[in-house]
Order: structure tokens, then C-alpha cells, then sequence
């Protein structure tokens, strides 16, 4: 399967609906959307999906981060299939699996993904690139908890990634296979090291707190 996306649709969604995220803070930001959709359109070739879906429901994914983020993918979803415009590009049904999709995103979800595009929009939002998983963690800890000191900001960083990552964790793969599979156990391998993981916090830590002090004092 081709995964190239029309062009016209391409230029719709960067124009109108990329720049939304630039309210989101970076951890659910530009740079982490702009990732989503390239692991999703990675993923076309070995499922045989439609890639204009595929894009569009990447690019819509986490639009609801515009509300409360424990209902974000529900709002997303109410986003997508709400947007007349995409009616130019999909069909009723097309636009219906893309809503599902984007609702079926989320890691703490339990249950299955209802089509393929569910399936792989939520294993290109597994971003588990291990430095990129650390650094998002204590990104979203800064910006979402501000009072909280180093040492709560380890407790909490120590606790989201053995809850979502860990042996035991929530986070379930969809995708026999992927390039995720490998990265996923190279975290849990760090997990079972905690000195070593400190490690990694205090240097994350320390260079995004000076970052998020030096936007501050320049505003």
C-alpha cells in the first residue's frame, strides 16, 4: 500500500488544524503530533490502510487536549466526525471510523482498538523512543505541577512510568511486530534499575527545569 497522502488534504490539515496544538504545552505539542502521524503513515505498508485516513485521524488525535485531558480522546473524537470540511475527502462512514479511531487512542484505555485505524493510531502515539518517553514524563510533570520539588517531581515521574510502562503497566501494544515491541523492553530494562533511572531523571530534569526558568525569565 501506498502511503503517500493527497496533497490537498495535506495542505488543509497543516494549514487548519496542526497549528492547534501549539496551545497544548510541549508535551502533547506540535513536535509530538508531527511525530504520531509519521509512525502511523510508517505503518500503512504492513497494514494495507488507507493512508488519507490514516493521516487524518493522526492529525486529529489530540485535538481534545483542548478540554479536560482525561476525556481528551472522547472530545477529539466529537472534533473529527463534527468538522464538515473532512466530507470533502471521506465518506459518512470513512468519517465514523476516523471518530473511533481517535476515541480508541488512548494508552489507559483497556479495550481493544474497534478497526486497524484505532490500532495504529494508538501504537504511533506509543511514542517509545526511551529518551523521548523520559523527557515528555518530566516535561508534562513541570508543566502540570509547578509546586511540586525535585524529589516529588522523581516520585511522580518513578510512579506514571512504572504504572503506563512496567512489566505489569497499562500501555498494550496493537501491532504484531512493530518497532515498538524492542523499545518498549528497553524501558522496562531501565525500569528494573532504578540508580540507573535516577541518573536519567536528574539529567532530564535538570536541563528542562533550566529551559522552562530561562522562557520565564525572558517573558
Amino acid at each position: 500500500m501506498d502511503n503517500r497522502v493527497d496533497l490537498d488534504l495535506m495542505e488543509f490539515v497543516e494549514q487548519q488544524i496542526l497549528p492547534r496544538y501549539n496551545a497544548f504545552g510541549k508535551s502533547h505539542g506540535i513536535g509530538h503530533v508531527q511525530r504520531v502521524i509519521k509512525n502511523a503513515l510508517a505503518l500503512v505498508s504492513s497494514t494495507g490502510a488507507d493512508s488519507n485516513m490514516v493521516y487524518v485521524s493522526a492529525a486529529y488525535h489530540d485535538l481534545g487536549m483542548e478540554g479536560p485531558r482525561a476525556v481528551h480522546h472522547i472530545t477529539s473524537g466529537k472534533i473529527l466526525i463534527t468538522d464538515a470540511r473532512l466530507k470533502k475527502w471521506f465518506s459518512p462512514k470513512q468519517i465514523r471510523i476516523m471518530k473511533e479511531a481517535v476515541e480508541d487512542h488512548r494508552a489507559s484505555s483497556s479495550r481493544v482498538p474497534r478497526s486497524i485505524y484505532g490500532k495504529i493510531v494508538a501504537e504511533a502515539d506509543r511514542e517509545l523512543d526511551p529518551e523521548i518517553v523520559f523527557s515528555r514524563t518530566v516535561l508534562y510533570g513541570l508543566e502540570n505541577y509547578p509546586d511540586k520539588n525535585k524529589e516529588e517531581q522523581w516520585t511522580r515521574f518513578y510512579n506514571h512510568v512504572n504504572e503506563k510502562y512496567g512489566r505489569t503497566g497499562y500501555l498494550r501494544l496493537w501491532i504484531p511486530n512493530s518497532p515498538n515491541a524492542k523499545k518498549l523492553e528497553d524501558i522496562r530494562k531501565l525500569l528494573e534499575q532504578p540508580t540507573e533511572l535516577r541518573t536519567v531523571f536528574e539529567k532530564l530534569y535538570n536541563e528542562i527545569f533550566e529551559i522552562q526558568k530561562n522562557k520565564k525569565s525572558r517573558k
